[in-house]
């Protein structure tokens, strides 16, 4: 893959090229610069609510295929995990449940919920022994509207990337969402998992890709807004439709804001209805093949309705176009775009984002 260069000008950007989406290198790129740098969806706290409780999980399997565990210990601390024993790397949590230790079924190392090493028979002679390799080793470990994130080597803090949405949504009960397991949906999709962020990351297609949507918003008011690492589409609803309410004082009081569209670098997406919260994470499989997870949550006195028959709808027509780009980026004639100052905005901080970390 060639080197290339986002402009940090809209007006005078071109889009990431064709060869990017193909390229087996800029794959491998993107897995150590970015995948291992940024936070990742680890599951739903509620999996590991009780003091005991722990849960394996490969981080991004068929990628990093990292082996984790996320574990709640008897003090009430919550921790991620790696699940290689430190003796000679066996799996360690190989099911879910409750555990007071965790014993390696291979030669029966011993470890604390919260990695620490307790005990390893027939090791009496073994000097400088144990030391600080013999815990497990801790991975960063977040959470964020009942949600876990975890990031192998974090370049920015996940507080100071979701500090935006934080600020702008404080008047929101994020503590009080219920998960509505009945709502989650996967969706294997098959083209690069950036193609279907770039899809998500603008409006522009609205009107011809989503006839349902369309007749809610109000795309003449729709908006975007820029930070760090993550950014904001606000839509507006048309007359009738279900809307938020922000209170007297708030920037948006007075506005009939349909959804809150919050994307975070580089695959995290948190859309805010008035019902409560879609969360999506774009899950890499390969370069050419991507999981989307779907997790639904409810503010409170939200029943679970039909809403998501729209958001699925909604899915299947992104998945449909994002498919049909996959297709054509194949082409030998056709290497890259021009942004719409206007409308894709969200779509060149994303690129310019993935230029400063592979690329160059």
């Amino acid at each position: 893959m060639k080197k290339f260069n986002i402009h940090q000008d809209i007006r005078k950007a071109t889009t990431l090229p064709a060869s990017f989406y193909r390229s087996a290198t800029a794959f491998e790129q993107v897995k150590e610069n970015i995948f291992t740098r940024f936070w990742q969806y680890a599951g739903d706290k509620n999996e590991i609510a009780k003091a005991g409780e722990v849960k394996p999980f490969t981080l991004l399997p068929g990628v990093l295929n990292e082996p984790l565990f996320l574990s709640h210990d008897r003090k009430g601390q919550f921790h991620c995990l790696s699940n290689v024993c430190t003796h000679r790397g066996k799996i360690l949590v190989e099911e879910a449940g409750e555990q007071r230790l965790l014993s390696c079924r291979y030669h029966g190392r011993c470890f604390g919920l919260d990695g620490k090493f307790r005990s390893m028979p027939a090791f009496e002679e073994t000097e400088n022994f144990p030391s600080e390799a013999d815990h497990l080793p801790a991975v960063s470990l977040e959470t964020f509207m009942n949600l876990f994130f975890v990031s192998l080597n974090p370049l920015v803090s996940f507080s100071e990337m979701i500090q935006p949405i934080k600020e702008r949504l404080s008047w929101l009960p994020f503590d009080q969402l219920r998960h509505e397991p009945k709502a989650n949906a996967d969706y294997h999709v098959k083209a690069n998992w950036a193609l279907y962020v770039d899809n998500y990351l603008e409006g522009f297609h609205i009107p011809f890709v989503h006839p349902g949507l369309n007749e809610a918003l109000e795309l003449e008011e729709y908006d975007y807004e820029i930070f760090p690492y993550c950014n904001l589409q606000v839509g507006i609803a048309n007359e009738g439709e279900l809307c938020f309410h922000p209170p007297e004082g708030h920037m948006d009081h007075g506005k009939k804001v349909l959804a809150y569209y919050w994307w975070l670098f580089p695959n995290l997406m948190f859309n805010l209805y008035p019902w409560g919260v879609s969360f999506n994470s774009i899950e890499a499989l390969n370069s050419q093949e991507t999981m989307v997870r779907f997790r639904s949550y409810y503010f409170p006195d939200s029943p679970y309705q039909e809403e998501n028959k729209t958001l699925h709808q909604t899915e299947l027509e992104d998945e449909s176009v994002v498919e049909s780009v996959q297709l054509g980026i194949q082409s030998r004639l056709y290497n890259s775009g021009r942004f719409s100052p206007s409308m894709e905005r969200g779509v060149h901080h994303f690129q310019r984002l993935i230029n400063r970390f592979v690329g160059k």
